[in-house]
């Protein structure tokens, strides 16, 4: 996470994922690039998208005085400018980078509400292998105490857990390992459990701080955000799988948690094969 892409339409909201950008750079040494989309520029006169552009320019500088200053370890503030469809360009710029995430609002105007709230959340996901954080209209938190870690029944609920230490580790948090399951049957719990007991190992072995809790019920996103929300976490990690990165119905456990969770929230596409070391591949 060294490269961090903040879609800005300088709306006040879609400012949050700059303020949990700088928030990384306090601990680390990160790139900020500031990405703003022409909005339908192939449908104006030209003398309309140079004025757009020039409005651009002009508020990013304003930004970058603001910003610039609060930024730690070196980190850098950078913007761009591009034309075309806004969820492409993001895509593309991230997709630019070897180790990038997105920091992105899921509020603000020009078009960004529509495009980061509910299904279309998940086209971003699906287009690229990039982690990508999104936050609502709740205040950014001002650090990191308390992260989610999600286990349910899939092999993959398990590769969350390398990303999730990292963070951790960066800001000294604690680590919620929570095992979610809508069934009672025995060898379901025993498998998701099994999981959890793998990913808590994981983080002894980093000497990283948990807590585990296994929760049972019918609805999984509401539990998640219920128990992020009673712990005051200021992180919730989910895997954005395959069959949940191109489901647009409401069933999607991902794109729920993106309409539901009041705090900040990093998706994370399942890489084939990869289980961090230390993990067996057990109910494979």
């Amino acid at each position: 996470m060294t490269n961090f892409i903040v879609p800005i339409d300088f709306s006040v909201d879609s400012l949050k994922g700059l303020e949990w950008a700088v928030l990384f750079s306090q601990k680390k040494t990160i790139n900020i690039r500031m990405v703003y989309v022409l909005t339908n520029s192939s449908n104006f006169q030209l003398s309309v998208v140079e004025q757009e552009h020039k409005y651009a320019q002009a508020q990013f500088k304003k930004l970058i005085r603001e910003y610039e200053s609060r930024l730690g370890n070196n980190s850098r503030l950078k913007s761009i400018i591009k034309k075309g469809k806004v969820y492409r360009e993001v895509v593309n710029q991230v997709n630019s980078y070897e180790n990038a995430v997105v920091s992105a609002s899921t509020h603000g105007a020009s078009g960004f509400e529509e495009l980061f709230i509910g299904s279309n959340a998940l086209k971003i996901m699906a287009a690229t292998d990039q982690p990508v954080f999104t936050l609502r209209q709740t205040p950014v938190p001002g650090k990191i105490k308390k992260i989610v870690v999600p286990i349910k029944r899939h092999r993959d609920t398990r590769q969350k857990a390398s990303i999730a230490g990292d963070i951790a580790e960066l800001f000294d948090a604690e680590l919620h390992v929570i095992s979610l399951s809508t069934s009672r049957n025995k060898r379901d719990l025993e498998r998701v459990e099994s999981y959890a007991k793998q990913v808590v190992n994981y983080f002894n072995a980093r000497k990283l701080r948990s807590v585990t809790k296994t929760l049972m019920g019918d609805n999984l996103p509401n539990m998640t955000c219920n128990y992020a929300e009673a712990v005051d976490a200021e992180l919730i990690t989910i895997m954005s799988s395959a069959i949940d990165k191109w489901n647009v119905f409401l069933g999607s456990y991902a794109q729920q948690m993106l309409n539901k969770a009041n705090v900040p929230l990093l998706s994370i596409t399942p890489k084939e094969k990869h289980i961090p070391a230390g993990f067996s591949t057990y109910g494979g």
